[in-house]
């Protein structure tokens, strides 16, 4: 078996240890990682002054795609577990039904619909979230957290969009965000460059294949897969996807070399997780914060041969119980070192499900009656609650008693303040100006509602408990472009009454005036 090229490239002083691991399987580099021998894990209780802090932010995976959300096509029994240990909330929202806002969101305090260029970033953008903007990783490293970035960031590298020289170390990276440690994807799986980022440097870099990287342009010499189907041996296309072939896979955007950096799909979930045992591992003495944000449920869908072709629902149920080994492995290298108790994790994910997103990997056939999107109306990209209603998950043993079930309305914009309370921070003047301190409500101390949220797709949407209001866009009904999902526009106002068991399924706009203007006053007070 192949072995992840990622896992020697270590910091000097663990250089021993993991030069061993590059020969093991990825199973067994995990393994030594988190110290398993097999069978039960012996728990060590190792509880320092301040709590860790984890976040697990999962791609694409929806309101319905996990089992403790009432999933009947997989099974996620570590996400359950952590479930378990906590608190499950029920009436959770993203930002925005799309990656790059929402992460911009939740990572600044800030609605990213405030800011030009928070839109889906393209894999050459340029530095999204500016240095001097404080973010949710100053606030735990100037209260004396260590912290870490890995796995896919979305949100630009580099000072200017396309300028980026990716064989040589960025002017801006994540250590100018406030991150000590981070080993992230550029972009997207999907997105070029296919290589992985470590402290603003190529990990793994092969100078004898130097990178170059484009979204305007191919290379000559270079296959694309609109061009040459027979080099897409892993996967091909369903629409869009056609241009660069990197692991057998067309991509997004055009790109040369790369040689020894460039990741295999198939490991991507591996590499990240080893480097995330590392990095709790290396941190165990003192508190640290780690963001840890996963490729799964995201396409192309490809995982490890060890879930390939166990899940009826082929391989976006292969991913899902990939990302549920990946939960797994983290709070069990946590168990290991006597942290976990210790530790409080929020999982997540960034957005809602799609099924056919680009790759044909029979996604949509394969449903088999599952609703990825749980009871909600629409998925990723739409103004219905499928775009933005996520699962969400908190555990903290040590403080949290588990078992709970919460149907507070909750925003992720609100974790940087509540997060910032969490510690104790001084928040500088003007950051987060949109996230409100609901740490009380996020640790289950109490149910309280947030009055209302703000939800961001092709148009805006505000959401109360008890009603949801989409405003007029004149966009398209569905989109035009590839995947099978409702957009959620309508040219006239949308009112839906979120007590009913049919979540938006009848517009009582004109029945309701005096809740549209309601609604209407509470965007325009937010917009100011």
């Amino acid at each position: 078996m192949s072995t992840n090229n990622t896992l020697i490239t270590y910091k000097q002083k663990n250089m021993k240890q993991y030069v061993l691991l590059a020969f093991l399987s990825p199973v067994a580099c995990l393994m030594a990682a988190t110290g398993q021998k097999g069978g039960k894990v012996k728990t060590k209780v190792n509880t320092p002054k301040q709590p860790n802090v984890i976040f697990i932010y999962a791609d694409d995976l929806g309101y319905g795609d996990l089992e403790c959300y009432g999933a009947k096509n997989v099974k996620t029994p570590y996400v359950d577990q952590l479930a378990e240990s906590g608190i499950r909330f029920t009436n959770a929202h993203a930002t925005a039904a799309t990656s790059t806002p929402s992460r911009y969101s939740m990572l600044t305090g800030k609605y990213a619909w405030r800011v030009p260029g928070t839109g889906v970033a393209a894999g050459n953008a340029g530095m999204i979230i500016r240095p001097e903007t404080y973010t949710m990783a100053d606030v735990f490293k100037n209260s004396g957290y260590v912290t870490g970035a890995i796995g896919k960031w979305h949100l630009g590298l580099g000072d200017k969009t396309g300028t980026q020289d990716w064989n040589a170390p960025l002017p801006t990276a994540l250590g100018d965000l406030g991150f000590d440690y981070s080993y992230i994807m550029a972009a997207t799986a999907d997105r070029v460059p296919c290589v992985f980022i470590e402290n603003g440097k190529v990990a793994n870099y092969d100078p004898s294949a130097p990178i170059e990287v484009s979204y305007q342009k191919p290379f000559p010499g270079e296959p694309l897969g609109k061009d040459h189907p027979e080099l897409l041996y892993n996967m091909k296309h369903s629409h869009g996807h056609d241009m660069a072939i990197v692991n057998g896979i067309g991509r997004i955007g055009y790109m040369k070399g790369g040689g020894k950096a460039l990741w295999k799909d198939e490991n991507i979930a591996d590499s990240i997780t080893a480097h995330a045992i590392n990095f709790i591992n290396e941190h165990k003495d003192q508190p640290f914060f780690l963001y840890f944000a996963t490729n799964d449920v995201h396409v192309p869908r490809f995982p490890h041969e060890r879930f390939r072709g166990k899940n009826k629902m082929g391989v976006r149920g292969d991913a899902i119980a990939q990302f549920d080994w990946t939960v797994g492995q983290i709070t069990t290298a946590l168990e290991k070192i006597g942290l976990r108790e210790n530790t409080l994790i929020i999982l997540s994910s960034d957005n809602g499900p799609v099924v056919d997103d680009g790759y044909d990997d029979h996604a949509e056939e394969l449903l088999n009656g599952h609703r990825p999107a749980g009871p909600f109306r629409g998925n990723k990209y739409s103004a219905f609650e499928g775009g933005t209603a996520v699962p969400a998950i908190v555990s903290w043993p040590k403080e949290i008693p588990g078992s709970q079930v919460s149907d507070a309305l909750v925003s992720q914009i609100d974790w940087f303040a509540s997060m910032a309370a969490f510690v104790n921070a001084k928040l500088p003047k003007g950051s987060a100006p949109d996230s409100q301190n609901r740490l009380s409500t996020w640790l289950g101390k109490d149910r309280t509602d947030r009055p209302w949220i703000i939800e961001e797709s092709s148009t805006m949407c505000v959401r109360t408990k008890d009603w949801k209001y989409i405003e007029p866009h004149d966009g398209p009904a569905m989109i035009t472009w590839g995947p099978k999902v409702e957009t959620g526009s309508l040219k006239t106002p949308q009112l839906y009454d979120m007590r009913t068991s049919e979540f938006e399924n009848e517009n009582l706009a004109d029945k309701y005036p005096d809740v549209v203007y309601e609604m209407q006053n509470i965007l325009r007070r937010v917009r100011k």
